[in-house]
């Protein structure tokens, strides 16, 4: 009886042990979050950015940008409308490596001093090349050659007619018919 007792206590611990192990695991690969295509390559375990240029932070693990809106530091998921135009890309990130925590901001008087606008240290390459742009004056020129061709191909056809003989051009305009 015993012996029966001490292996379903074993049991139950090796269960519970096991149990507690695989939570831990699932909490670790959540907090987790994985660096934006333009961000940096080359760098672990880093949870910011500071991008001198726009004066503001990017959390990797959030996936948000972090800053200053004159009265208080705001998380969003992009940048503010003065900088919809910035290049991520091409613009330079400072790798906190060295920062532990959850408000970065609180040494932005330092970060801005050491790293003003502009500040360049050395060339970066990204995470994945930058999507190439395509060209609006390409694409609405390809249209309009297709509608020039499309409406070519309908006053064609309105000249001619259908199979009856009925005039097709103007709906307004009474149809003869014989």
């Amino acid at each position: 009886m015993k012996k029966m007792r001490t292996i379903k206590l074993i049991a139950i611990s090796l269960v519970l042990f096991l149990a507690g192990s695989l939570q831990a695991q699932i909490s670790f690969n959540v907090n987790i979050g994985s660096p934006p295509p333009w961000g940096p390559s080359g760098y672990n375990n880093v949870r910011y950015y500071y991008l001198p240029d726009v004066e503001a932070y990017y959390d990797i693990n959030a996936s948000m940008f972090i800053y200053f809106n004159g009265h208080s530091w705001l998380h969003r998921s992009n940048l503010p409308g003065q900088y919809r135009n910035y290049d991520l890309y091409n613009g330079y990130k400072v790798v906190m490596s060295d920062y532990r925590g959850n408000t970065p901001y609180s040494h932005f008087n330092e970060h801005r001093a050491k790293y003003a606008k502009g500040y360049r240290d050395h060339y970066q390459k990204t995470f994945k090349d930058k999507p190439e742009k395509r060209d609006f004056r390409d694409n609405h020129s390809q249209a309009n050659q297709n509608r020039t061709r499309n409406d070519n191909i309908d006053n064609k056809n309105q000249k001619r007619g259908n199979d009856e003989g009925e005039y097709r051009g103007n709906h307004n305009e009474k149809k003869d018919k014989k």
